[in-house]
């Protein structure tokens, strides 16, 4: 008994049934909190950001890592995923964020965040913490200075 080879692995069959669903969409699951929240364009850039910073390995993932990092006074960027559910997961982080700081933008999607840090599963926050020398440094410094700017704005339109 040989095996067939016209049978094909399930895991490419797997690839094929995930559907890409739109930025418009996924805004519909934000909560009210979730401000500043990254434009189409801002989205894309950051989670480029988090995928250059998790190959260089300069990326905190979960509350739990994002909390200690804030609490030790480590800076960098926090991104936080907008559609957290029960949203009291995430309430704190942008008040440990502004007290130490440290600059944030929601996402529209957990399971966009959990792609780009190279997780199967979806991600609340990640705080990108670059090191000297870090090869994304350019695109990190773009990112960074648009999400400032975002901040600005909010604080100035409260």
């Amino acid at each position: 008994m040989a095996k067939d080879k016209k049978q094909e692995p399930v895991e490419k069959t797997k690839d094929l049934e995930v559907e890409e669903i739109s930025y418009e969409t996924r805004l519909k699951a934000v909560n009210a909190i979730a401000h500043p929240l990254a434009s189409k364009k801002l989205n894309k850039k950051v989670l480029k950001v988090v995928k250059k910073a998790v190959k260089a390995k300069n990326v905190r993932r979960g509350v739990k890592e994002v909390v200690k990092s804030l609490r030790k006074g480590i800076k960098g960027v926090v991104v936080i995923a907008g559609d957290i559910s029960p949203i009291d997961v995430i309430t704190h982080i942008p008040v440990l964020c502004e007290d130490s700081n440290v600059p944030y933008i929601y996402v529209p999607s957990k399971e966009d965040l959990g792609s780009a840090g190279s997780t199967k599963r979806p991600t609340s926050c990640v705080m990108i913490v670059p090191k000297p020398g870090a090869d994304f440094k350019e695109t990190y410094d773009e990112v960074m200075s648009e999400i400032s700017d975002l901040s600005k704005k909010m604080l100035s339109s409260a």
